[in-house]
This record gives C-alpha cells, sequence and structure tokens, in this order.
C-alpha cells in the first residue's frame, strides 16, 4: 500500500505522526471506451467553449457558477491563503459510544500507521481507545477540504472514518409516512417469525460478486478464444401475492427448508405466531358469541341422561316393589294385633 496522506493525531499534548493509506479498494471492472472497428482507445480535448481553443491544465483554473451565465474564478493563489492546505493534524475532540454515530454519517476509511518514533503512543492511544469501548470523534482536512471523522480500533490498527455533515443527509419526504397505516397483530407476528427463521451470523466471505465473477468468465473465455459457458439460470422468483399473510406464512416455510428444518406448524403441539394470535382474539371475543357452543354442549349431554334415566327405570320398579311387599306383610299382623287388643278394651 501507498501512503496517501502524512500527518499526526493531535490528543491532548501528545502528538502522534502517522501515514495514512486507504482501507477498501473498488473491485469493479473498469473498460475504456475504444473505437468499435479497430480498438482505439477514445480521447477527449479540453476546449474552451467560449473561444474554442484546447486548454492546457496549467490554464485550468477553478469556478464557482452564480448561475445567470456568471462566474467566479478562483485560482491557487487564492486556495493557498486557506488554513486547511497545510494542515496535517488529526485533532481529536471528544469521545463517544459508538452506538451514539449513525451508520448513515460514515462516507470512506483509512487506516492509519504510526510514523518513526510514534510508535509507543500510538500503542497507547489505541489501546486507551479499545478500553474505553468508545470512538474519537476527530477533524481532518483531506483534499483541501474539511472532513468530520471518527477514530475507531480495528484489528490493532486505528482505523479513520471520515464522515459527511449533518446537512448532507437528506431528510425522507415519502407520502406514505403521513398515512395512518395499521399493521395487524397476525401479520407482525409472522413477520417476526420470519425475521427468526432468517437470522444468522454475519460472515462477509460467505457472500459474493456473482455479476462481476460471471463478466470476468466472459473476459477470459475472449482473451482464450474459447465459447463463453451461459450461467445456470437462477430460480425465478415468485410472482406478488395479493395476500400479504399467504405471502409471509410462504417465506417462513421456504426459509425453514432451506434450513433444513421442518415447515412451521409442522411440530405436534407446538403453537404458530399466527395460531397463538387466532387463540387469543377467540378469547378475547364476547360472551355472546360463546352460546352456540353452550347449546351444543347441552345437546349432546341429552342422548346421556336420557339413557342414564332409562338404565335406572328398572331398578326403580324393582325397588318400589319390595316396598309394597314389605308393607303388604306387616298389614296382617297390624290388623291381628288390633284384634286380639279389641275384647281388652269391651271390658
Amino acid at each position: 500500500m501507498r501512503a496517501i496522506w502524512k500527518g499526526a493525531v493531535s490528543f491532548g499534548l501528545v502528538s502522534i505522526g502517522v501515514k495514512l493509506y486507504s482501507a477498501t479498494e473498488e473491485k469493479d471492472i473498469r473498460f475504456h471506451q475504444v473505437h468499435r472497428s479497430d480498438g482505439g482507445r477514445i480521447r477527449y480535448k479540453r476546449t474552451c467553449s467560449v473561444c474554442g481553443e484546447e486548454v492546457t491544465y496549467d490554464d485550468i483554473a477553478k469556478g464557482y457558477d452564480l448561475g445567470g451565465g456568471e462566474m467566479v474564478i478562483l485560482t491557487d493563489e487564492d486556495f493557498a491563503d486557506l488554513p486547511l492546505t497545510s494542515s496535517r493534524a488529526i485533532d481529536v475532540l471528544e469521545f463517544v459510544p459508538a452506538e451514539q454515530v449513525d451508520p448513515i454519517l460514515y462516507n470512506k476509511a483509512y487506516f492509519l500507521e504510526p510514523e518513526g518514533t510514534a510508535t509507543k503512543p500510538y500503542v497507547l492511544l489505541r489501546d486507551a481507545l479499545a478500553d474505553s469501548e468508545r470512538v474519537a470523534i476527530v477533524k481532518v482536512a483531506l483534499r483541501q477540504r474539511e472532513q468530520l471523522a471518527t477514530l475507531r480500533v480495528r484489528e490493532g490498527v486505528l482505523l479513520l472514518n471520515t464522515m459527511l455533515w449533518p446537512d448532507e443527509v437528506r431528510t425522507p419526504d415519502f407520502g406514505f409516512l403521513d398515512e395512518d397505516l395499521k399493521v395487524r397483530p397476525p401479520e407482525l407476528a409472522m413477520a417476526s417469525s420470519l425475521i427468526d427463521s432468517m437470522t444468522g451470523e454475519f460472515a462477509p466471505d460467505a457472500f459474493t460478486d456473482d455479476y462481476r465473477a460471471a463478466l470476468q468468465e466472459v473476459i477470459d473465455a475472449k482473451v482464450e478464444g474459447r465459447e463463453v459457458v451461459q450461467p445456470e439460470e437462477e430460480e425465478a422468483a415468485p410472482a406478488a401475492a395479493v395476500d400479504l399473510m399467504a405471502a409471509l406464512r410462504a417465506s417462513v416455510d421456504r426459509a425453514r427448508a432451506a434450513r433444513g428444518e421442518a415447515p412451521e406448524g409442522g411440530g405436534a403441539g407446538q403453537p404458530t405466531p399466527i395460531s397463538s394470535a387466532r387463540s387469543a382474539q377467540k378469547k378475547a371475543a364476547p360472551a355472546g358469541k360463546a352460546a352456540p357452543a353452550k347449546k351444543t354442549a347441552e345437546k349432546k349431554a341429552a342422548p346421556a341422561k336420557k339413557t342414564a334415566a332409562k338404565k335406572a327405570e328398572p331398578a326403580k320398579k324393582a325397588a318400589a316393589k319390595k316396598t309394597a311387599e314389605k308393607k303388604a306383610t306387616k298389614a296382617p299382623a297390624k290388623k291381628t294385633a288390633e284384634k286380639k287388643a279389641a275384647p281388652r278394651k269391651t271390658a
């Protein structure tokens, strides 16, 4: 790697000499514009729109368009008076928790390498920053522009992330934000289930640029003079479903199948988010709606009640017959006793 900037990190009264390196690189396949018939490169001339003459780099200045055809011309002398052109410092302003920095503000990333005898203070700042679990908010001048940036630790190296200024981030202004859209609990439960079924650990190396690989294959085939093998067609995306719940349920089943798991609801006795939501709705239903179920239960119980009564009838008759016979046996004895007692009553 080649250093693109040299300066110092200003940490309180400590100055740490560093070199700046680009931490990322684009892997896009680049092309030149060429003449189709002979492959010659297409060149562009720098010409003046007023006089039509070709202009060299030495005669080119920077102009600020005021609109209406008016232009303010700035020369190298105008930029030379600005303090940023000669500034070689990364000024630490404060330390904040990393989660307080919105990722939308991040722009470009650079590695910092200690220069000369600055290794010890560099390591000191690196370890202190790692222990604090914070990032440093800094200001730095790169390419004649003052930039806000963060300083954090990555793989034992200080990493500088330049940031956009807050007024460079657009505010979303979309019509649907003013609409009062309601999401039903069953839909939210199924969407959460879909997220759970697709949850995993982020491994950047698991993802590849398939388009770039296919394009490189085309270029290699052209160079070697062989036929280009067409890649296999990917499975067509399913058509958009009208029923949101059906689409969510199908998505959950598809995600589970990809992981080798049983479709949702396939396990015996295990409620799904949608079934749980429906059960909750049934429990919350008014009491009047439960009447049909009660009548059905009474109707089912009626035949059993009649059967029990029918079975008990012979036993009841037998008991009544025995009681009658017992009473009939006692009756003569009572009359005989009364007859014997009658003469004594007369005397």
